[in-house]
């Protein structure tokens, strides 16, 4: 663990043999030199970085300088030259604590997962809390129930093909309530009993912090927590955006009159409108500045697509701050229906002044939602009136960028932890993201067209849900085991308020050490606890009944791959048999007959013609068919009732795609020219090589393949993002 918790919690730093050299080198260049400059990011971790450098160099604090600037660009850095500082111990203790505080929770905890529910786990501090607040909303899902209502709507002509659209604002709970309104309207007149106009505005948001990037990245553009980060550091080290892990909104002096200057030369004066938004983080990590452009004259900047694309969403969201409101008309004409005392209601919105969407856009096209022109105690003539069964929806699952925005409003975690968290609750497999297909599901319409009532049954898909966060077996069963257990770990208002206490020790308001002692001392009473602890309730282990011919136990358990139903025990004379779980089936929902089902399997599902047997199961990744020594995935067919008919289609597909693999095979030699996931591309087996842009795979001779295979690296040893802290 490297933390001695006898002495006071002291860590123990070594310099890894990977970066001896790196500091042997350092430590040489310093030598003689009459200043000392520490440039690392301006974050707890930065200042962390600069104080073990300061150690490891064993630099002396009268020729040692620390600086912190927002920006990579010669005025932020001669800006920072100027006002030197020494390292802030304060700062430095903040991340300590942090790092020293997970290791205790990770480094205790997760043995006990280990010995207790399956060997390779792993629980933490914030990844923990995260995933919990992930099952916690499947559960809330799976606990919904579906309410049908109706909703009613109309169409009247008004002439020139001119179609005004109404609605009824209050749904109605049932078909019959549905009919009867239906009903009512046979016959009846319709007029606008009343117009009314009021005036609208729309006002911009404030800049980007760490969340709010993501967030809107996520939304406007596709990406992934991680990937967001990742394109936003390689823009700060270029030097076209200021420092990307904050909870700031706060922009300078500098850039509000750059903003001014743009808007006013650009738009005019009157989309101008200086604004500064409050943080309203207590946080004092990051409060410096919001995420934006170091030259806002600069309205595109990028090394690639992605890197273009980011920058523009930060370039118009910091512009669009600065901007004036959008100023909107809303029209609201209320319908009369002369055998009923409701009323339907028309809406629309003009927007009479753009503002701040010239810049940032966001607002639908005015022709969709511009009202016709009407007049008070108008004739309307009804074309049609549809009441439509809908349903009420359950909780949203979570996307990377709203659990990010949950736990940035819990107080959990902070700017620099929340791409790490998202990203270690996927690869540890408490979580993933979900290939929800859905499922047909019918509903009713009735209509109406002032004559009669007409009734019609329809269907729609519902259910599917695909990118978003969902909890795997192992994910619910360790969260259940650490709820109960280890309650205060993953307490949501422990966890926020450690984060609270990190904060102080910035603030050189609290002692890390202290804090320290104050957390360890009952949990480690937790953790010895834990040995008294059931390891078949802690796995999840539930007993469905009994085999029907053999008269041994069936139960559900968590496995080294997963969840697996088991029958009979290992202290039965003949070894335990083990199934998987029906494809979409959770442990806690499976019953006797699903196991006895999965029991059957194997099953065979007829031939191919060429006489070969195709075998249905269940593996490790999922229902598959297998036919001599190929595997074909199946999902999301039920491997115990799929069909002959549905095998031989999906078989017929793998071979095709087989065949279209190889793009070219060079006798004698085990190199080859593939297709390939992510495009064609050249191996030996051994090696892959890229194919360059310029080269067309089909054409490539032995020669140039080989010298492809020999300048490419070798596997694992490939090109990777990796953080990195700018100096």
């Amino acid at each position: 663990m490297s933390v001695d918790i006898e002495n006071g919690f002291e860590p123990t730093y070594e310099v890894p043999d990977s970066k001896k050299k790196v500091v042997s080198e350092l430590r040489k260049a310093v030598k003689g030199v009459d200043t000392v400059w520490l440039a690392s990011d301006e974050d707890r971790e930065g200042e962390a970085i600069a104080w073990h450098l300061q150690e490891a160099l064993k630099l002396k604090a009268e020729n040692t300088k620390r600086i912190t600037f927002h920006e990579i660009t010669k005025t932020a850095i001669t800006e920072a030259i100027k006002t030197p500082r020494t390292v802030d111990i304060n700062l430095v203790d903040a991340q300590q604590a942090r790092r020293i505080l997970d290791r205790l929770v990770g480094y205790t905890l997760s043995p006990v997962l280990w010995k207790k529910v399956r060997a390779g786990l792993s629980a933490g501090r914030v990844q923990s809390v995260a995933v919990r607040i992930i099952v916690e909303r499947e559960r809330e899902i799976s606990a919904f129930e579906t309410a049908s209502f109706f909703k009613v709507t109309a169409e009247f002509d008004l002439g020139k093909k001119i179609v005004l659209r109404a609605e009824l604002p209050q749904k109605l709970e049932t078909e019959k309530e549905a009919e009867e309104f239906l009903k009512s309207l046979i016959g009846a007149d319709f007029s606008v009993d009343s117009l009314k106009n009021k005036p609208g505005k729309r006002s911009p948001s404030a800049p980007f912090t760490t969340s709010t990037i993501q967030q809107e990245a996520s939304r406007k553009l596709g990406f992934s927590v991680k990937q967001t980060m990742v394109v936003a550091q390689q823009l700060y080290e270029a030097g076209k955006i200021t420092y990307m892990r904050t909870d700031s909104v706060n922009i300078s002096d500098v850039a509000l009159a750059q903003a001014k200057d743009y808007i006013t030369s650009e738009f005019g004066a009157n989309y101008h409108e200086p604004r500064k938004f409050k943080t309203k983080s207590a946080s004092a990590q990051e409060a410096h500045e919001a995420i934006r452009p170091t030259d806002l004259s600069e309205d595109s900047a990028g090394g690639d697509d992605r890197q273009k694309k980011l920058y523009d969403l930060i370039w118009k969201r910091t512009l669009a701050s600065q901007m004036a409101e959008a100023k909107l008309e809303k029209t609201v004409a209320q319908i009369k229906i002369s055998t009923r005392e409701d009323h339907l209601v028309a809406e629309g919105e003009v927007l009479t002044f753009d503002g701040f969407l010239k810049v940032y856009g966001g607002f639908e096209k005015a022709e969709d939602k511009i009202l016709p022109p009407l007049s008070e105690g108008q004739a309307l003539p009804l074309i049609l009136a549809t009441a439509r069964e809908s349903f009420s929806r359950p909780p949203a699952r979570y996307t990377e960028a709203s659990l990010v925005k949950k736990m940035e409003e819990m107080g959990i975690g902070r700017p620099s932890t929340y791409a790490p968290t998202i990203s270690t609750v996927q690869d540890r497999g408490y979580v993933e993201k979900g290939e929800l297909e859905g499922r047909e599901r019918a509903y009713k319409v009735l209509t109406c067209d002032g004559k009669s009532v007409t009734k019609e049954d329809k269907t729609e898909m519902t259910g599917a849900d695909k990118g978003k966060l969902i909890p795997t077996e192992t994910g619910n069963i360790v969260t259940d085991f650490l709820v109960k257990n280890f309650a205060d770990v993953v307490d949501y208002q422990f966890t926020a308020r450690v984060e609270g206490e990190f904060d102080e020790v910035a603030q050189g308001k609290k002692a890390w050490r202290e804090m320290m002692s104050s957390f360890y001392t009952p949990f480690a009473k937790t953790i010895e606890a834990a040995d008294g602890i059931d390891r078949s309730e802690a796995m999840g282990v539930r007993e469905l009944g009994v085999h029907p011919k053999n008269g041994k136990p069936i139960f559900v358990r968590l496995g080294r791959f997963g969840p697996m139903f088991q029958c009979g025990t290992k202290d039965d004379e003949e070894k335990p048999a083990f199934a998987s779980l029906p494809t979409g089936k959770k442990m806690e929902d499976v019953t006797l007959e699903d196991a006895m089902e999965m029991f059957k399997l194997p099953r065979l599902v007829g031939q191919t013609p060429e006489g070969e047997d195709i075998q249905a199961n269940v593996g490790r990744f999922g229902p598959y068919i297998k036919f001599g020594k190929l595997y074909v995935s199946i999902k999301p067919e039920d491997p115990s009732t799929i069909t002959l008919e549905t095998a031989l289609e999906l078989i017929a597909a793998k071979k095709k795609a087989e065949a279209e693999k190889f793009i070219q095979v060079f006798e004698g030699t085990d190199i080859q020219v593939l297709n390939g996931r992510y495009g064609p591309y050249i191996t030996d087996g051994k090696k892959n090589a890229k194919i360059p842009k310029d080269k067309k795979p089909e054409k490539l001779t032995l020669k140039e393949c080989e010298k492809l295979i020999k300048d490419a690296p070798a596997k694992g040893k490939g090109r990777r993002f990796v953080k990195k802290k700018a100096s």
